[in-house]
């Protein structure tokens, strides 16, 4: 019962809301329905969250637009192309879940995700502008960068339709007062109906209001969808990109739900299956792009849904709509289905995010701001790639240079922190104590040797022995024990004893294993810091 309450729900909010998306990917509406009917229930089937709701989104409705529009203008040819783009999509998820790289995603950081979102949202609410005022915008290769939009907002003012304007400002304000007042209330239904009727009853598509006009219905034709060699091949790294964005809203979100409910697991690798199948097979039945939306599966799920059955009613509702309600649809204004778009990506929009990074982390912030700013001024998939590319730069930059903390005693206690961070410890400047608070290998070798280094000798030859923390080192490298053994050498000409303390087990198994330290460690490894202390100073009374 609960199912069939929040599945019916969900697809009342889905109907205006697919064709809205629908449009915002430069499709005609009645594809945003068809990207509602088979998806979802593919994902009732095989998803692991029983409380997403699979169908067009605003943020890859977006991409869809900005990939498709770059390569041709010709309406026919844009419907093939999104439908083609869904199952290569599709694809890559599948093989990419079977192959359990659900794991890939993580790469995509907080920084780059909010900036990524707030700067597509941005994109999104401008490219509605057109419709809000119905102007005509001219095609062009860089159609979703701000600059773009911006131009051609300015160039076409003149062509305002006032009573679009004021149909488009009216849904706005309407879905926002709805929201406030109930958030149950399924607002863009109603705005629809409200929309239908006005131009109905007072001719408004007679004065310049654009309508939605005929919607074909019944079922979408069964077909495999249509390409050639050179479109998959322009269509790969767009389906790569849009894959794991996909990928990345819907495990969010599912995961987000997940903690809600103490009675299943979302499975990652089986969720890119899932949303692959979805993909797949909606492609043969004419849908493009989907993947979970944020504000249907909050509602499914506040609705009261248990499992993949409500998505299932979902789509009954959805087909039932396709059979028998496609007429209704006809006199549509445009302006509603913009003013619908430009409500639902308020949400997506989080000053929050980048306030914080600014306080906390001003690496983080400066990505988040790059990113921010190449999806706005050079493009949605742009914009995404570099965001990606800074963060594993900055992976790689900490892995290479890791925290090394020089440690000093606490006074009357065995214990040993940071002189960098606590006052008033006690330190002899005989016994240099170095803790690596990473893992040891080929990338960060050199910089932990030049560290020891430099610190021996800015000791003013008072360095008896380096004590090496090991505690927190988890895994070893044989470079690493090459560049250790060469150290200790070259230390111990110097008349420099080199001490560890620490180490855990698989370390000290990977080094007796090699053959090359086992001779210089002898004796040399120790529990605990105060250990190595008293035995130094035992043998070298």
């Amino acid at each position: 019962a609960s199912d069939s309450i929040a599945g019916l729900t969900v697809g009342v909010m889905l109907i205006p809301q697919g064709m809205a998306y629908a449009l915002l990917a430069g499709l005609p509406p009645v594809f945003g329905l068809y990207a509602a009917l088979i998806p979802q229930i593919i994902y009732a089937i095989f998803g692991t969250s029983r409380q997403l709701s699979v169908g067009p989104v605003a943020m890859d409705s977006l991409l869809v637009a900005t990939i498709v529009s770059a390569m041709t203008s010709d309406i026919d040819r844009i419907i093939d192309l999104a439908i083609l783009l869904a199952l290569m999509m599709g694809t890559v998820q599948f093989i990419f879940g079977v192959l359990k790289f659900g794991f890939l995603v993580n790469f995509l950081s907080k920084p780059v995700i909010s900036a990524f979102t707030f700067g597509a949202a941005l994109i999104i609410g401008l490219s509605q502008v057109k419709h809000l005022v119905g102007i005509s915008l001219d095609k062009g290769i860089s159609s979703s960068t701000v600059q773009y939009l911006l131009t051609q907002i300015i160039k076409h003012l003149s062509e305002i339709s006032t009573i679009t304007l004021l149909i488009g400002f009216f849904g706005i304000i309407f879905l926002l007062f709805l929201k406030y007042l109930n958030k149950k209330i399924p607002g863009a239904l109603v705005l629809v109906i409200l929309g239908i009727a006005l131009v109905y009853l007072f001719n408004l598509d007679m004065l310049g209001v654009k309508i939605v006009g005929f919607i074909p219905g019944g079922l979408p034709e069964v077909k495999v969808p249509s390409f050639s060699s050179g479109d998959f091949i322009a269509l790969i790294p767009a389906s790569f990109t849009l894959a794991l964005i996909a990928f990345m809203e819907a495990i969010s979100v599912s995961k987000t739900l997940e903690l809600k409910h103490d009675d299943y697991k979302v499975d990652p690798n089986q969720e890119l299956i899932a949303l692959g199948a979805s993909n797949i097979v909606g492609s043969f039945f004419s849908s493009y792009s989907v993947t979970g939306g944020f504000s249907r599966s909050a509602v499914n799920d506040e609705a009261g849904a248990k499992t993949g059955m409500s998505s299932i009613i979902s789509s009954l509702l959805i087909l039932f709509t396709l059979l028998f309600l496609t007429d209704f649809f006809y006199y549509l204004p445009n302006a509603i289905l913009g003013s619908i778009i430009i409500v639902a990506i308020f949400g997506l929009i989080d000053l929050k995010v980048p306030i914080s990074l600014w306080k906390s982390d001003k690496i983080e912030f400066s990505i988040f701001l790059i990113t921010f700013l190449s999806t706005l001024l050079i493009g949605i998939q742009e914009g995404i790639g570099i965001g990606v590319l800074l963060s594993l730069l900055v992976i790689i930059y900490n892995v290479s240079y890791p925290h090394i903390a020089v440690v000093g005693k606490i006074k009357g206690t065995s214990e040993y922190r940071n002189i960098e961070r606590y006052k008033n410890l006690e330190i002899d400047n005989q016994f240099i104590m170095i803790r690596l608070d990473a893992r040891l290998f080929y990338a960060n070798m050199n910089f932990f040797r030049d560290r020891v280094n430099d610190l021996v000798e800015g000791n003013e030859n008072k360095t008896k022995a380096v004590i090496i923390i090991g505690k927190a080192i988890n895994g070893i490298d044989s470079s690493s024990i090459d560049m250790l053994k060469i150290l200790i050498e070259n230390l111990n000409k110097r008349g420099v004893d080199v001490l560890f303390t620490g180490l855990k087990g698989p370390i000290k198994d990977k080094i007796r294993m090699s053959g090359v330290l086992t001779e210089l460690l002898k004796h040399k490894t120790f529990m605990s810091i105060d250990d190595a202390l008293n035995y130094y100073r035992l043998v070298n009374k």
